[in-house]
């Protein structure tokens, strides 16, 4: 061996153990805030441990669903903000569980980065727990990853896994017919869908995330894009106490029509009408930036509404008084008619 040649460590190849059990000891209380009646042992094991047994029927169902914030963790990053994202995460799988007619029980992450800096560790998954605490379910585990030579140094990525738990006869969607009424439940952003569409608007425009985020805006371009995910699953379960749901729809990608047309039988199309409900303003910015279509904005965009509900025309207003109650804005934004299984979005 060349004596000049120091011993390769696993340090030295760019993967710091040591950073990564700080940044594990770092969130110990943030995974805490989270824990449930049912959690068994703590953070630290091989796998995490939930009892389902005084929760589980006979005829219950599991339910589960993995997700990860695209490119939004671009903009984080360039931001230098991890605190949020975290948020968003979780919201993206325990909606999608919540659309099943489920009820959130706990979460996993998944945090892949170039280099683990403990305190953006951290930062991500506080906005993970703060998002399982809005949703109602554990973190009961997780991985932190460290790709040199894959990713760069500032590069991260998040992936979150839920699983919830329902009645086999309350699964949606069910008795989706023609005359029932679409509900929109409000999204003050992109939530975590278009933002390469977004990001790549902004640079061909040479407009930069540090500039205001439109005129007389008094937060950035980057803070807006940030505007962390709603979380419904709560409100959706609220609401199944009240009402009989038809179908629930999680606006993500693909668009409002894209995802709609997941709820529909074969005999029925839906039809979303713009202008029922309001967009906002940062979605006219970004088709300004890249010069986009409609027709594609609607296909990669969710233009205001994060999540449709579907319920007969007699349940529509008691819909609407209890979406509200729980603190969503919310619209009759559409209806069901005799079709063939497809989904539009119309201009009014």
């Amino acid at each position: 061996m060349n004596r000049r040649e120091e011993p390769l460590t696993y340090a030295s190849s760019g993967v710091d153990i040591g950073a990564g059990d700080r940044a594990v000891e770092m969130i110990k209380a943030h995974v805490a805030s989270t824990l449930r009646p049912e959690v068994v042992g703590s953070i630290g094991g091989f796998g995490g441990l939930f009892s389902i047994g005084d929760l589980a029927g006979r005829n219950s169902l599991l339910v589960a669903s993995t997700d990860g914030v695209g490119t939004k963790s671009v903009v984080a990053g360039q931001m230098g903000k991890y605190d949020t994202i975290g948020i968003d995460l979780v919201a993206m799988s325990v909606d999608d569980v919540a659309t099943c007619g489920a009820a959130p029980l706990f979460f996993l992450d998944y945090i892949s980065v170039g280099k683990v800096v403990p305190e953006h560790i951290d930062s991500v998954v506080a906005g993970v727990a703060r998002g399982c605490r809005e949703a109602g379910c554990a973190l009961i585990g997780g991985e932190i990853s460290e790709h040199p030579g894959l990713m760069n140094e500032t590069e991260f990525d998040l992936v979150g896994f839920a699983v919830g738990l329902v009645d086999r006869d309350q699964v949606l969607p069910r008795d989706v017919r023609a005359g029932d009424r679409i509900v929109g439940l409000a999204s003050p952003g992109l939530r975590s869908n278009g933002y390469s569409l977004a990001r790549q608007a902004f640079a061909r425009a040479d407009i930069s995330l540090n500039e205001p985020a439109w005129k007389g805006a008094h937060h950035s371009l980057g803070e807006e894009l940030l505007n962390p995910s709603v979380i419904y699953a709560p409100a959706l379960s609220h609401l199944r106490e009240h009402v009989s749901v038809h179908a629930f729809v999680h606006v993500t990608g693909g668009g409002i029509a894209g995802n709609l047309v997941r709820a529909l039988p074969p005999h029925c199309d839906g039809v979303v009408t713009r202008g029922r409900f309001p967009e906002p303003r940062i979605f006219s910015i970004v088709q300004k930036a890249g010069n986009i279509s409609d027709d594609e904005m609607e296909q990669v965009f969710n233009l205001g509404l994060g999540m449709l509900v579907v319920v007969a025309a007699g349940d529509l207003h008691k819909t609407l008084d209890t979406v509200r109650a729980s603190g969503h804005e919310a619209w009759e934004v559409g209806e069901i008619v005799v079709g063939h299984g497809k989904a539009q979005v119309v201009r009014s």
